[in-house]
């Protein structure tokens, strides 16, 4: 039988890049703090399959579209044959053919649905313009995400479970070696590139790498880049942070509904327990402060998702609200009794910029 080349180096990078980075795309969800991250990824994937579209268009034999096989009879035929030992397909098989499309095409949806998400809801990255407009509906855009990227997911199971099936029944083709080495054991033509080609391969290649670790190492690049303000409190109300903080973390105002906060202050002589009463005069100015800049108020993703997921609106303890506890259900108990943290309500022990009213994902510290 003969050695064809049938992957160049090129297509075979795009290969194993692609593998890695959606691994590292999926591990990077399994901590909030790492959004930033997953963001980078994410967008990195993006650049990638944009070489892959270029190269489907201009690469070599075997890697371009154009010899993808993307009819429903070859495809019936393909299957129908699977056993017959003399029908081969050198480059993807129709069912890969098929697969191959529609996980680019997946890739470009999930990578985009990301950005929106990310833009919409964090108000950060290119998308960031969108956040005013659509911060109502966030929740939408991250349901999308999330359908295309379990999508992607189920793709890839097909593509692996279509490989194996081939190395069982076509073991010496070296389907699944040749994206390793680039050979197959067929009859054909070898695939080779032209000059053009490996500038384009460099580049595509090369940029990707370069994109990635750009993201990687820049604050606040154009592709993680936050828009939400920070405030400072003790300059804008003096009484609200010397009166409430002094106590205990100081709570944004966008944390909680008008209701809730009107009923807190309504009885500050049994404030969890304690007399927190106040001076009426700073209590009305509280007030009045709190009520302005309550939740109802907020674009922030906390306030919207705090509010949709209230069961009433005169709930005064944050760590009792349906949100929080969704959000904190995999906390172990013993974070929280811990000395760094002590108790669920100490907001700051982990979220290092609740008390200038933002708490990103990204500023979560590790305890």
């Amino acid at each position: 039988m003969k050695r064809v080349y049938v992957w160049t180096l090129p297509t075979r990078l795009f290969h194993w890049l692609f593998v890695v980075l959606i691994v590292a795309a999926w591990i990077s969800t399994e901590e909030d703090r790492w959004l930033n991250i997953h963001a980078v990824i994410g967008s990195t994937v993006g650049v990638l399959v944009m070489f892959r579209i270029v190269w489907g268009i201009i690469g070599p034999r075997y890697s371009r579209f154009g010899d993808f096989h993307l009819s429903f009879s070859a495809l019936k035929e393909y299957l129908l044959s699977l056993l017959n030992p003399s029908r081969r397909t050198i480059g993807h098989n129709p069912a890969a053919s098929f697969v191959m499309i529609a996980m680019l095409s997946t890739v470009v949806l999930a990578v985009f649905s990301g950005m929106l998400a990310y833009g919409i809801q964090e108000n950060r990255g290119l998308l960031a313009s969108l956040h005013t407009g659509f911060f109502q509906d966030m929740e939408m855009f991250e349901e999308i995400h999330e359908f295309f990227a379990n999508l992607l997911w189920v793709l890839i199971v097909a593509h692996v479970g279509g490989v194996l099936v081939d190395r069982l029944l076509h073991k010496n083709d070296r389907t699944l070696n040749s994206i390793i080495d680039g050979y197959k054991n067929m009859e054909g033509e070898s695939a080779a590139l032209s000059w053009f080609q490996k500038v384009v391969a460099i580049i595509g290649v090369g940029g990707t790498i370069a994109f990635l670790a750009y993201a990687l190492s820049t604050p606040n690049n154009p592709v993680v880049a936050g828009y939400n303000e920070k405030i400072d409190y003790a300059k804008i109300n003096p009484v609200f942070v010397n009166e409430c903080g002094s106590c205990h973390t100081l709570y944004p105002p966008t944390l909680l509904p008008k209701e809730s906060w009107a009923k807190l202050m309504g009885d500050l002589s049994n404030h969890f327990g304690d007399d927190a009463s106040l001076d009426p005069a700073d209590q009305q100015s509280i007030l009045a402060y709190l009520l302005a800049h309550s939740a109802e108020t907020s674009d922030q993703e906390m306030s919207v998702k705090m509010l949709k997921t209230f069961q009433n609106r005169d709930m005064i303890a944050m760590t009792q609200t349906p949100f929080w506890k969704k959000r904190h259900k995999d906390i172990s108990e013993e974070i929280f009794t811990s000395d760094h943290v002590k108790s669920r309500a100490n907001c700051k022990a982990c979220h290092s910029d609740v008390e200038q009213g933002t708490i990103e994902d990204s500023a979560i510290k590790a305890i």
